[in-house]
């Protein structure tokens, strides 16, 4: 098999492939991840993974290179991750008792051979009080996740339903991404 890389920093998406049982290693990119576009979120997760893997893959041609991105969508406005604690909180607010869509660009990349998809999960939250909004931007979770909350953390107590791949909401969808390496002839 060959050599697996995973372009991300990311403790979340490492663990989601651990889940898989795949062998890999990680080379975090160089990828400039302000790009125009962010007024269609799936071209522009598309365009940061895909990004994401090139930045890796020109430094290792002969390896698989797995690049990511997962972003929030909500009225039409992508939420990234938040700047400050007030913008956390002002996100979750505009999430309260309302659905949202939650974005993930994976690409797969050696040499030249490019296997890219986009996820879409339907995500929907309860309505939230001010006071339980304060506590969990106190706790700092939100503050290094798009859309300001953690499916995977203790931000899942706010997710009255979802509709799509758990996964991609945590940050990297592994049934889409087992079908893009299957494509690619990578096996477990």
């Amino acid at each position: 098999m060959s050599m697996l890389i995973l372009a991300s920093s990311s403790p979340r998406r490492r663990e989601l492939l651990q889940q898989i049982g795949a062998d890999f290693t990680v080379c975090p990119g160089t990828y400039d991840e302000d790009v125009p576009g962010r007024d269609n979120p799936e071209k522009f997760v598309h365009t940061q993974a895909v990004g994401k893997a090139a930045s890796v893959a020109a430094l290792y041609p002969h390896a698989w290179v797995v690049g990511a991105d997962t972003i929030v969508a909500a009225n039409g406005k992508i939420l990234g991750k938040p700047r400050s604690e007030a913008e956390a909180v002002q996100m979750l607010r505009n999430l309260s008792g309302k659905g949202h869509d939650v974005y993930t660009g994976i690409a797969l990349q050696c040499g030249e051979s490019v296997y890219s998809h986009v996820e879409k999960t339907s995500v929907f939250f309860r309505p939230l009080e001010e006071a339980e909004i304060a506590a969990y931007v106190a706790t700092g979770e939100p503050m290094d996740k798009a859309g300001s909350y953690g499916i995977q953390g203790r931000g899942a107590v706010f997710v009255e339903k979802i509709v799509g791949d758990y996964t991609n909401v945590v940050g990297l969808p592994l049934c889409a991404l087992y079908v893009l390496m299957h494509k690619a002839g990578i096996r477990l």
